[in-house]
């Protein structure tokens, strides 16, 4: 209890109800493969332009996968749908199917190629290949670099320009009628909207405002350290005064970024480190100010801030970045990516590794793992999704069949695995190619995709509007013109008793999801909704109970616990998630001397029984009907 040492009046706060549980969500998806550009999240060792020792460059700072929730957001941070070292871009065309089918939010981890030594490590010395460049050079000698921000040939498409303005804000120094420096104008105290580090060209006050500033009269607005006044820093490195007779004008730059449709404009940039809108601060590889941002500006060497504007205004350091690779084809161990590193905690997590530690993701699809020509790396891809779905037990995985599968082939595939954490749907499904121009007369162009895109976004469309407890079937499938083959009634009999969920067409009711399947062997979860419906009520119980931990473990915890799932579960049967007329059916909730013993209470367990009964899709719906005879003499 308390302590009360001091007499006098004490109001204290308590609760005379129990603790309530917010259902987690359920309808988040986490993606894994390549893309033609964005986030990559690695520690590598880029060689210094300048000759210095190679040094450990972060590939991003942000090591978690960004959420996107919308295809537009994913354009503008991974690129669009074009091909991947000429391979169909499978991740971005299946996040446009995702959002196509009422998707809402996806997490994006990319998978990169990177060229790998005979060892298996990743090939130091050729990963600065993979990203493009264009040298800054002043005096013959680079100043800096535009680099790409992220591996891929799509750097190649980036185009920088950069232009100056002078502002208007100006001090002029003169001189009285015996030629004596006017003493008032001998610092910049007056020198309105200008910050520190600012740089300001001294000239005379009439010129052309489209004329390059000069090097020589370059200066730095800094403080004096002993007067405290603001003074310009010349090209020597003193503090010192603009000249009489000259005019001191705001020198700022705009950045602009060109990718093809995407245009990123940064103004108001100085060229000095210090200054808070340094266009080495805002266009930062490591923390710049826009986090999709396409390039940064890499300083080399030490050039004065003369030097470095002088050379990113001349025309040789604009225009666009040259060299950069998609290197090598993704392979498995790309996608399944590597833990954190334990020894170097700059080094973070990549591929589904990446998505562990993002509590909100509940679907989760590779469909780059459909792509392997190898029936090998094709099951060593999918079993590496599904170890990661059952390792953080509350997702669930949607796997693809291999592209053009007859049915015993896909028979085949299904039988490699034993999951209730995976769901397997067939066949592919086709649509409008939009990469493709058709010419006038000819067809259109078609592409096959996998499903798990498509599935994913019914997914995550039946729980926004019915729940998870709804079974993600009977649905209207968008945003394709039909399916690679058409499964038959009587193929579907084959299929559905092994867990093959079939995409199937209907004469008026559209393409829809036909199975609800799980990959399970076990008849109790044989169902994707119960599944998911029980990873929705573990993953809420779960957060909603750290409270209780180290709490005293005795009758009132106990209760406490009790009351709080009991009104969780009565929430969830009201829904129509759970079987029963009344709650006594649908659940139960045991937490006391029946479920632990002396032995669990002097280890520090407590042991809570919950029981329910979920709801099962009526996969079967089955009419009886036969003659009924009217007698009229028959009494009842």
């Amino acid at each position: 209890m308390p302590e009360y040492l001091t007499p006098g009046v004490y109001v204290e706060e308590t609760s005379f109800r129990s603790k309530s549980i917010e259902g987690v969500a359920t309808s988040t998806l986490g993606m894994v493969g390549a893309t033609r550009y964005g986030p990559l999240p690695h520690v590598l060792t880029i060689a210094d332009p300048g000759g210095a020792a190679p040094i450990n460059l972060p590939v991003v700072t942000n090591t978690d996968p960004p959420l996107v929730t919308s295809y537009t957001e994913f354009e503008r941070a991974f690129g669009g749908l074009g091909n991947v070292s000429e391979r169909t871009n499978y991740l971005a065309l299946s996040v446009r199917a995702f959002f196509g089918n009422g998707g809402r939010r996806v997490y994006i981890a990319r998978a990169f190629g990177w060229p790998r030594d005979g060892q298996g490590e990743i090939d130091q010395a050729q990963v600065d290949a993979q990203f493009a460049t264009r040298g800054v050079a002043t005096g013959g000698a680079e100043a800096a670099q535009w680099r790409a921000r992220w591996p891929g040939l799509a750097g190649r498409e980036m185009k920088v320009d950069v232009t100056f303005t002078r502002g208007k804000n100006i001090v002029v120094r003169g001189a009285d009628a015996q030629g004596v420096e006017t003493a008032r104008l001998t610092t910049v105290r007056e020198f309105a909207l200008v910050e520190l580090a600012a740089l300001v060209d001294g000239r005379p006050p009439q010129f052309p405002d489209d004329q390059l500033p000069d090097p020589v009269n370059l200066r730095v607005v800094l403080r004096d350290p002993v007067d405290r006044d603001l003074k310009f820093e010349g090209a020597g490195g003193g503090l010192e005064a603009i000249p009489p007779g000259q005019a001191g004008f705001h020198i700022q730059l705009t950045v602009m970024v060109t990718w093809a449709d995407r245009v990123d404009v940064y103004t108001e940039l100085a060229i000095d480190p210090r200054h808070p809108r340094s266009i080495m601060k805002v266009l930062n590889q490591q923390d710049p100010a826009d986090e999709f941002a396409l390039v940064w500006l890499r300083q080399i060497g030490d050039p004065t801030a003369a030097q470095l504007l002088t050379a990113l205004l001349a025309a040789d350091s604009q225009g666009y970045l040259t060299g950069g690779a998609d290197g090598t084809d993704v392979i498995p161990r790309d996608l399944e990516g590597e833990e954190v590193s334990p020894n170097d905690p700059r080094k973070p997590a990549t591929g589904l590794f990446a998505l562990a530690d993002i509590d909100d993701i509940a679907i989760v699809a590779m469909p780059d793992t459909a792509s392997f020509a190898d029936e090998g790396l094709r099951k060593t891809a999918v079993d590496s999704l599904i170890g990661h779905c059952e390792r953080q037990r509350y997702r669930m995985a949607v796997v693809d069949p291999p592209i053009e599968s007859s049915i015993s082939e896909v028979r085949e595939f299904r039988s490699q695995f034993d999951t209730k954490y995976a769901a397997l749907y067939y066949p592919w499904l086709e649509i409008v190619d939009p990469n493709a121009v058709p010419d006038p007369g000819s067809p259109v162009p078609k592409l096959m995709l996998p499903p798990s895109g498509f599935v994913a976004g019914i997914y995550a469309r039946s729980d926004i509007e019915r729940g998870v407890h709804k079974a993600p079937a009977n649905e209207v499938i968008l945003g394709l013109t039909k399916f690679e083959r058409n499964v038959t009634y009587g193929q579907q009999g084959v299929l559905n008793p092994e867990g093959i969920n079939a995409l199937r067409f209907f004469e008026g009711r559209s393409n829809r999801v036909w199975g609800a399947r799980t990959l399970s062997s076990d008849p109790e979860w044989k169902y994707v909704n119960v599944r998911r419906l029980f990873i929705y009520l573990e993953h809420s119980i779960d957060k909603a109970t750290q409270w209780a931990v180290f709490e005293p473990n005795n009758e009132r915890l106990w209760a406490s616990i009790r009351q709080t799932i009991e009104d969780f579960l009565l929430v969830t049967w009201r829904t129509g998630a759970l079987m029963g007329t009344r709650p006594e059916e649908a659940y139960f909730v045991r937490c006391d001397r029946t479920t632990m013993s002396q032995n669990d209470l002097d280890n520090g367990r407590l042991i809570c029984l919950i029981g329910v009964a979920p709801t099962y899709p009526a996969e079967f719906v089955i009419f009886r009907i036969g003659q009924w005879t009217a007698d009229a003499n028959r009494t009842t």
